[in-house]
């Protein structure tokens, strides 16, 4: 197992992709966005990324985007938890460590600090210790915010917690289709152990757009 596939463990409207646009008194701020389609396999995911909540995190995932590091990777991890109401978890993809692919290690931004949180549909990046995060990223299959950033743990790995920089649009569909697909029970270690999917499924590209595609699903 490479040791990519540990980066991300199970702790407990969008704007113009310009500028925020002006709001009328009392009404929520509006915050910029850039949107992106995830080309896959089986089917399209339209996500938001925060320009401007999470400026690092968001500019490292549009490199990534721009250079194309992202085309021909995958969704390889489908977590699934125990609790709730299923689907309930994450998925996982992207990089898996590759050297041609990876960018270096960014600096960490806690949603202490962009005010984003682990619900459904956000996109977080996979990690070991804060400021290790490269080009493997997740989506929240419903609410998962205890990897939001506690101040008041006595862990300095949970007051850290993961770094929140988009949430999905359109396509969660595509996300639960992605996410129930059979697992290897082969593959993996520890906790990782029937995380790791048979078949991941293709990053076909990812691009740039200034619209929600009209044939998004």
């Amino acid at each position: 197992m490479t040791r990519a596939l540990a980066l991300l463990a199970p702790l407990a409207l969008f704007a113009s992709p310009l500028l925020a646009q002006e709001e009328a008194p009392g009404a929520a701020k509006t915050y910029a966005t850039q949107l992106v389609v995830i080309e896959t396999t089986k089917g399209d995911i339209t996500v938001a990324i925060e320009t401007e909540r999470a400026p690092v995190t968001a500019a490292n995932f549009l490199r990534y985007v721009d250079e194309d590091r992202f085309d021909g990777t995958h969704f390889y991890r489908a977590m699934h938890l125990d609790w709730g109401e299923p689907p309930n978890g994450l998925l996982q993809g992207g990089t898996q460590m590759d050297p041609e692919r990876v960018l270096p290690p960014i600096a960490h931004e806690p949603t202490t600090e962009t005010g984003l949180s682990h619900t459904d549909g956000a996109l977080s990046m996979a990690r070991y210790d804060p400021g290790s995060a490269t080009g493997d990223f997740s989506i929240m299959i419903k609410d998962q915010t205890g990897l939001d950033a506690n101040p008041a743990s006595s862990d300095p790995n949970l007051q850290a917690g993961f770094a929140v920089f988009g949430h999905v649009v359109e396509g969660m569909d595509v996300v639960h289709a992605i996410h129930a697909m059979p697992p290897d029970p082969d593959k993996g270690e520890g906790w990782m152990k029937g995380q790791l999917l048979a078949q991941p499924v293709t990053i076909v590209e990812m691009r740039r757009v200034e619209a929600v595609p009209d044939d998004a699903g």
